[in-house]
């Protein structure tokens, strides 16, 4: 599989950055503010409801450019990450509660374990269970396969290869790893959280891998690549 170069600007300098510089805030910045930044009113929510916005006009571009009927399993591939991009986008702004401020009926509140009108907050099979799927799936494309591809390539199953993440999101795999690595770490090994929201940080990560990822299907479903029936 030959895609198209994405920058390395995008694939390598910018979730570097972003790890220093989340490091370096952490160290530097006072709690209160961090706490502010990583609310869920604050500017590193509305990122990552933009990442997850970018990535659901992506795959409505793919689907509507792609050729339908060559792949059904491409096209319900694509359709299964634009609903869940929506699904999830939506989620992150708590369907318009977060920008419009409305007040949470006080029944739903009584459900919700943060008291705000979406659905991820009422119970961990609409919450963890659909966070852990994502992890081990970026685990498993990001990483293990890219490692395959150095090592073992012939166990690689060829039939899926068309939608394999390509080697370069490894670096944002590995990023959202480390995020994981330097909480569970500091939490076991020094007794105190390293990150003021781990959760959020690494939200970050494993929304901007789903972004990239499906900027490469668009390009590879859109130029005929992969497309034998």
């Amino acid at each position: 599989m030959h895609d198209k170069p994405i920058k390395p600007l995008f694939w390598l300098w910018l979730p570097i950055i972003w790890m220093v510089c989340q490091l370096v805030a952490e160290v530097t910045i006072p709690p209160q503010i961090l706490t502010i930044i990583h609310s869920e009113n604050g500017p590193h929510e509305l990122f990552e409801f933009s990442l997850l916005a970018w990535g659901f006009i992506i795959t409505l571009f793919t689907l509507k450019n792609m050729d339908r009927k060559a792949n059904r399993w491409l096209t319900a591939w694509i359709g299964l990450a634009a609903v869940c991009t929506l699904y999830v986008a939506i989620e992150e702004m708590s369907w318009g509660q977060t920008i419009l401020k409305w007040h949470t009926p006080e029944f739903w509140a009584g459900i919700n374990n943060q008291h705000e009108t979406n659905l991820h907050n009422t119970s961990k099979w609409l919450n963890q269970k659909p966070r852990i799927v994502l992890e081990i799936g970026i685990l498993v494309g990001g990483i293990i396969i890219p490692l395959m591809r150095r090592f073992k390539p012939e166990k690689i199953p060829k039939k899926f290869e068309i939608i394999y993440p390509p080697n370069i999101l490894a670096v944002t795999a590995c990023k959202a790893a480390l995020v994981k690595l330097i909480d569970k770490g500091g939490r076991e090994l020094f007794g105190f959280d390293f990150f003021t929201r781990p959760s959020e940080v690494e939200e970050l990560y494993l929304f901007y891998f789903v972004a990239i990822y499906l900027l490469v299907m668009k390009q590879r479903l859109t130029t005929g690549a992969g497309l034998r029936p």
